[in-house]
């Protein structure tokens, strides 16, 4: 039996994900799964550029504002939900277009990663935490890649809950990370995915990227973000996300608001490149063209999909 096709649309922040997305349902009676690590967070709308309901023309999306901020979400989570919402789809006689810039989130559907349940060891997280007091997350970085070198390729130095994760895996499991994923690959893929990234020119990227940050500020950022310390006492993952621990710097007085904004900016410009660096890893990837006309890119897509 043929397995169902998926389409799956990925790339940098800022690429024009949302718009091609958008286009691309309405011409093939498409449903849209996100598959963004932080628009699945309710009351995080500016910081997350969550499309709006104007935005999303009536096409229907899932995983999108459904997590409280003040709850934390796993990749084996995102991979149980989302396959759902493809199932909810297809039986609709809808095509699925998964789309997102969370490579994690990518991979766990495309390769059929299964990442395990682990429950949070708090005596081992505060362990952790501890070193990286006392000597740095440098150490911690250190200390996990003599564990699982090949996973740490693909995190940044600076990404201290990827790292802890590596560290946690092994901890809890005694397998690295590597040894899992390469495990749950051996069971075979429950649809044909066919996945495409934007590439955009860097130039422009960062151009894009600048402006959308200058926009988010504009749309009452700020205002998002004291709303949010103002409702919840803690965000164990949701106040990490882009934009948001920045502005909270601002608000504790530690940064001025220009440098906020150049900051936001700066880590933004930072994240599209490791998101870049993390996709063109995957040779299964077709390439297309940010620059390029949307229609021309549904023409192409819709060739690579099997549909003229």
């Amino acid at each position: 039996m043929e397995k169902p096709k998926i389409i799956v649309i990925c790339g940098p922040t800022a690429s024009g994900k949302t718009n091609l997305s958008i286009e691309l349902a309405k011409k093939i009676d498409g449903e849209i799964v996100s598959c963004d690590s932080m628009q699945i967070y309710k009351e995080m709308n500016i910081g997350t550029a969550k499309p709006t309901k104007e935005e999303m023309q009536g096409i229907k999306h899932y995983l999108l504002d459904f997590v409280s901020p003040n709850k934390r979400y796993s990749v084996a989570e995102f991979k149980t939900d989302a396959t759902k919402a493809i199932e909810t789809i297809l039986s609709n006689n809808k095509v699925p277009i998964i789309v997102g810039g969370t490579g994690l989130y990518v991979d766990a559907l495309t390769k059929n990663i299964t990442y395990p349940q682990i429950e949070i060891d708090l005596k081992y997280r505060k362990y952790l935490e501890k070193i990286i007091q006392k000597d740095g997350l440098q150490s911690l970085y250190e200390k996990a890649k003599k564990i699982d070198e090949n996973a740490m390729k693909i995190i940044s130095q600076n990404d201290k809950k990827r790292i802890m994760r590596v560290l946690e895996i092994y901890h809890q499991t005694g397998k690295t990370k590597t040894e899992l994923e390469i495990e749950s690959r051996k069971n075979p893929l429950p649809y044909n995915y066919k996945v495409f990234a934007i590439n955009i020119d860097r130039e422009k990227l960062y151009e894009r990227i600048n402006k959308r940050v200058d926009i988010m500020i504009e749309q009452g950022l700020i205002k998002e973000v004291q709303q949010l310390l103002k409702k919840y006492e803690e965000f164990p993952t949701a106040m990490q996300g882009l934009g948001y621990k920045e502005v909270i710097s601002y608000l504790n007085n530690d940064l001025s608001k220009e440098e906020m904004i150049e900051k936001v900016k700066m880590e933004t410009r930072r994240y599209a490149k490791r998101q870049l660096t993390w996709f063109r890893k995957n040779k299964d990837i077709k390439w297309i063209d940010g620059l390029k006309p949307i229609q021309d890119n549904i023409k192409f897509i819709l060739e690579e999909y099997g549909e003229k």
